[in-house]
């Protein structure tokens, strides 16, 4: 795809998508896949905010996992050639990458768990598009319920030592012009923005966390993201005991900068379960 347009830089303003509580004051949910006959996809709904969006390139060692929820990673070179439209080639190939970069960028850790990953592409026809709603991936009490879920034998023990639930995210076709990955840093965010919210699978219940707008919210960019560029997001961890969202939310934006035609994206999202540390 011929891409017509410098790569845009420096603070935007861009409109996401924030939680609006059920009409009736009953608890939120959403289903992962179809809804049963007769129920809602999901029974909260969302209104946009325009928020600033403040672009991180340049400063980017300033933040960290432990204080703003993410962290960044400048030349994590492939060794491998991937196919990645296939999920056999991502996992045999990807998946050890994913787990090395962790090793490196995580003293102490002892034990890396790969439970999934997905790719997004930002095309009316694709599987799985750029989310421009607010959101959590985890919730304090979701995080040992993936440890249950992905570790089952060792769940007792492994829960003994820090957990960790790290998305690490790059793009396929950088340089990042169009939907890129707004992230709310957690110094910022108040813990009654954070809204818990029943994740409904055909065989399970877990819980994602919706965000409600806070004008005291900063949300970041890493302008520009190269394929060879890594954003690690930090969606749970057991040794944080602040209130708030146990990882840092986040929500992917139309930069208005750019023309629609240059605006598609490709990406992968990989999660893990990090323990020690």
């Amino acid at each position: 795809m011929a891409i017509t347009a410098d790569i845009p830089r420096g603070t935007v303003a861009a409109d996401l998508l924030f939680y609006k509580a059920p009409a009736d004051g009953s608890a939120p949910y959403d289903y992962v896949g179809q809804a049963p006959e007769g129920e809602a996809q999901q029974n909260f709904s969302e209104v946009p905010h325009t928020v600033e969006i403040h672009d991180i390139r340049g400063i980017e060692g300033d933040f960290s996992l432990d204080v703003d929820g993410f962290h960044t990673v400048s030349n994590a070179k492939s060794s491998a050639k991937i196919d990645f439209s296939s999920d056999n080639d991502i996992r045999a190939k990807y998946y050890p990458e994913v787990e090395q970069l962790l090793r490196q960028q995580l003293p102490g850790t002892t034990k890396v768990t790969i439970f999934d990953h997905t790719i997004r592409r930002s095309s009316p026809d694709a599987d799985r598009g750029p989310v421009t709603s607010v959101h959590a991936d985890q919730t304090a009490r979701s995080g040992p319920w993936r440890v249950l879920l992905h570790d089952p034998e060792d769940a007792k023990e492994l829960l003994k030592r820090r957990v960790r639930i790290i998305n690490v995210w790059r793009p396929l076709n950088g340089p990042v012009r169009g939907f890129p990955l707004g992230l709310a840093s957690r110094r910022f965010m108040d813990g009654s923005d954070v809204v818990p919210v029943e994740h409904r699978y055909p065989d399970r219940i877990g819980e994602t966390a919706a965000i409600r707008y806070n004008p005291t919210q900063q949300f970041s960019y890493w302008s520009g993201m190269t394929n060879d560029e890594r954003l690690l997001i930090k969606c749970y961890d057991s040794s944080d005991p602040r209130d708030g969202p146990q990882g840092v939310p986040h929500a992917a934006f139309v930069d208005e900068r750019t023309e629609p035609a240059d605006r598609y994206r490709e990406s992968i999202e990989v999660r893990t379960i990090v323990y020690g540390g």
